[in-house]
């Protein structure tokens, strides 16, 4: 599967073997998804890896001859998801539980493990590590990519629903051996809602970028024809996809203003967008004028979108709410383009100024056409900075899974 929540996980894989552990990978049949992206895989293939694999349970099950599924628009993408939170606990994954757990339990027989990594969301992944635990006793580590019972976006139709799924979360804590979260905010919000957790059980891991897909990117040079970048235009791109406040509104408008306040600049810049572009994204870049000034990529595999992001000049990320971590601020960091942030104050904000990029409020188009604008006269003096290299340095893949396999080994020793 594409997009950005799998690198988290596929990179620990990938680096796992280097430090003397040797993963098996329980997962399901490839399935129907909003991107594919073997070149993921291909990271996996000269490793010590197993990988076994069930056949698809809950609404994914009906995907599973599919390859590409179109992405819904947000506002029916938003009511499939408020659907699915109200008929499933704690998630639409959790028919996968039973089949999910026998099997794990079939490879131990096989080979047998010395440890549970469990990581989410989904959050049926926590339960199916908790049972697994109980059968086997072998430690077990949470690794919480976003949080459960907190997530912004987590729709509780009723107040049992969310009774229901905290007390889901209570007994996954209560099973595992350690937690690890991607930023300090989880990690605060974990401790002071379930007391039986100190702060030396759980620790933060931030998402990071593999220096392997950038010196691979650089190797190979700038992207193919159709993604040149012209000269003398300053490139301000954006990976990913848009869903609830994060959303490209606030940014198109405060470039369409800038180009009403400076129309000499109106050609100058260039705003791209890789991944998944909606309809109602487009009719807003037409409704704003905005045609001649953006570019619109689709999905491109990993290798290829970091080679893109290389060939950009500044690299833009927005998160509405104090606890989101997305993986691609810190992609933009390994790579070492200036970033704008659009973020709240919090963790990410402290992190994009620790990297020497410039943040504003998500909603506040002012402040986004001003950041807009001090970066494209950087970009006119051939001033533009990136992070200092021991920023970048922090948040390699290879030295975050030296940090994992530093708590893993502490659990076997106990």
């Amino acid at each position: 599967m594409g997009l950005s929540g799998v690198q988290r996980t596929v990179k620990f894989v990938k680096y796992l073997p280097e430090f003397g552990w040797e993963p098996t990978v329980l997962t399901v049949d490839p399935r129907g998804y909003y991107a594919i992206d073997e070149t993921l895989l291909e990271d996996l293939n000269t490793q010590r890896v197993r990988i076994v694999r069930t056949k698809a349970a809950g609404p994914g099950k009906f995907f599973a001859q599919k390859e590409v599924v179109r992405l819904p628009s947000e506002s029916k993408r938003k009511w499939i998801s408020r659907i699915s939170d109200t008929f499933f606990l704690p998630d639409n994954k959790i028919g996968w539980k039973k089949e999910a757990v026998a099997t794990a339990l079939a490879s131990h027989r096989e080979t047998p493990f010395d440890l549970i990594f469990s990581t989410a969301p989904p959050f049926t992944d926590f339960l199916i590590g908790a049972s697994v635990k109980r059968h086997i006793g072998k430690p077990l580590v949470l690794d919480y990519r976003d949080p459960w019972v907190d997530y912004p976006f987590k729709f509780y139709a009723t107040p049992v629903h969310k009774w229901a799924t905290k007390q889901l979360e209570r007994s996954a804590l209560k099973a595992s051996s350690h937690v690890i979260t991607t930023n300090r905010r989880v990690k605060e919000l974990l401790i002071k809602r379930y007391p039986f957790l100190t702060y030396h059980d759980v620790d933060i891991i931030p998402q990071g970028f593999d220096l392997e897909d950038v010196e691979r990117a650089r190797r190979n040079g700038t992207p193919g024809e159709n993604l040149k970048r012209k000269p003398g235009i300053m490139r301000i791109t954006y990976a990913g996809v848009f869903w609830e406040d994060r959303i490209p509104d606030h940014f198109l408008q405060a470039l369409h203003d800038l180009f009403d306040e400076r129309p000499e600049i109106k050609n100058r810049i260039e705003a791209c967008f890789i991944g998944n572009f909606r309809d109602e994204n487009i009719a807003l870049v037409e409704r704003l004028g905005l045609t001649d000034s953006v570019r619109v990529f689709g999905y491109l595999p990993h290798r290829e979108c970091v080679r893109y992001l290389i060939s950009s000049d500044v690299l833009w990320v927005i998160v509405g709410d104090m606890v989101g971590s997305p993986g691609k601020t810190y992609e933009y960091i390994g790579i070492g383009k200036p970033i704008l942030g659009l973020v709240p104050d919090g963790f990410l904000k402290a992190t994009i100024l620790e990297a020497r990029g410039r943040v504003a409020p998500p909603t506040d188009v002012n402040a986004i056409k001003q950041a807009l604008f001090q970066y494209y006269e950087e970009f006119k003096r051939g001033d533009l900075h990136g992070p200092e290299p021991e920023v970048i340095r922090k948040y390699d893949r290879r030295t975050l899974t030296g940090s994992l396999v530093k708590i893993f080994e502490s659990l076997i020793e106990q």
